[in-house]
């Protein structure tokens, strides 16, 4: 059976995490960035041995799985068109540092996630990868080890691609805990007690329903259901 491929825009720190897990677990890794393939090409051989650097033009063209690992504020710079019917696993996290503070990326209105759909209005985006820090990520995967997982939050609003992506969860070494739509990945962002959360599904639930439970979680929900 031939392996199954991946893209991954972003060859930072997560995405080349993801790139090594991807490609250690059996999937046919492609990885670009900004810079050109050939640049890339000494980092990922030393950092995720197995994956393919190439253009980000050419990496899109060749997979219809792509996880955003870049900066919250530049995923605008890509061509919806481009990602057309394409699954977009959205890793993106807002920080100030990098993403500025004149503009606003989430609300209670519409979550980050939600707006990424909105640009990619002919994708099918699916929030994971975003809330464990890069370096947990690298070091639990269970992908040869027979433990206790730890447990990824996906959220998404298309049924076929949450599945798709819970899958990919389970194959680099993880449990998929899928958390609802999109609406609900802004209990994954910096700020919220899941943001950060290295913990099997059992607890990352508890989390979630503490969370749901909380005055915050009171104040989002009722928002949302009242729109």
């Amino acid at each position: 059976m031939a392996k199954q491929t991946i893209g991954i825009l972003g060859a930072g720190k997560l995405g080349l995490a993801l790139a090594n897990i991807g490609a250690q677990s059996g999937y046919e890794v492609l990885i670009a960035s900004r810079k050109p393939a050939e640049q890339l090409a000494l980092p990922v051989s030393i950092l995720a041995p197995g994956a393919k650097p190439l253009s980000a033009e050419e990496m899109i063209a060749e997979t219809d799985i792509i996880v955003l690992a870049i900066p919250l504020s530049k995923y605008q710079e890509l061509p919806p068109i481009a990602l057309k019917g394409k699954i977009i696993i959205d890793a993106m996290n807002y920080w100030w540092e990098v993403d500025g503070k004149d503009k606003v990326f989430s609300t209670i209105d519409a979550t980050s996630s939600e707006r990424v759909q909105a640009y990619f209005s002919d994708s099918q985006v699916v929030k994971a990868f975003n809330h464990m820090g890069y370096h947990d990520i690298q070091a639990v995967s269970s992908y040869s080890i027979d433990t206790e997982r730890k447990a990824i939050a996906v959220a998404g609003d298309q049924p076929e691609a949450v599945e798709k992506v819970a899958r990919i969860i389970e194959d680099f070494g993880f449990t998929p805990l899928v958390i609802g739509p999109l609406a609900n990945g802004i209990m994954l962002e910096p700020g919220s007690p899941l943001f950060g959360a290295n913990e099997t599904a059992s607890k990352l639930q508890q989390l979630m329903d503490d969370f749901a439970d909380s005055d915050k979680g009171h104040d989002f929900f009722a928002q949302r259901v009242n729109q």
